[in-house]
């Protein structure tokens, strides 16, 4: 049987894990953007670490998923997250979110102030990107058209200290 959304955020045993980055890492381009070099520690985390991360975005701020990686590399002392699985975690919560609220629950995850890398909109979050930018502009935002993508105008003024 086919595992829900809020199943899938269960934390995984022996995680949070402490790897060396190596080359072949798939998150290898993105982690190194990010500062950390090969043979640098880096951490693989449970989707709880990320969850408590989103949940602490308040109205009015914004996060992406470069903070926080960078949030979570800091709190393990390392240098390096790993953004593939981080990624995952936020595509996985915000699925999770909107299938609990359809079961007339509430995970307290505001999942919208969460973008992708360079202030844009997550295309795999419930609705795609047109049910993102809703949201956003719901709370204020300001969201601009590049091409098939949409971003948030100067999401670097909203972003969580």
């Amino acid at each position: 049987m086919k595992k829900t959304w809020q199943e899938k955020l269960t934390d995984k045993e022996n995680f949070p894990k402490i790897v060396k980055l190596e080359k072949r890492f798939p998150c290898y381009n993105a982690v190194h953007k990010m500062g950390a070099e090969e043979g640098d520690d880096i951490v693989l985390v449970n989707p709880s670490q990320v969850v408590e991360i989103m949940k602490s975005v308040p109205k009015g701020k914004l996060i992406t998923l470069i903070e926080i990686c960078k949030n979570l590399a800091q709190k393990h002392k390392v240098k390096g997250c790993c953004s593939l699985t981080t990624g995952i975690f936020i595509m996985t919560a915000a699925n999770a979110a909107e299938e609990a609220a359809k079961e007339g629950k509430n995970l307290g995850i505001p999942y919208w102030r969460t973008l992708k890398a360079d202030g844009f909109l997550n295309e795999k979050y419930p609705g795609r990107q047109e049910a993102h930018k809703s949201l956003l502009e719901k709370e204020g935002f300001v969201i601009k058209r590049k091409g098939k993508r949409y971003f948030v105008e100067d999401y670097q003024n909203y972003l969580l200290k």
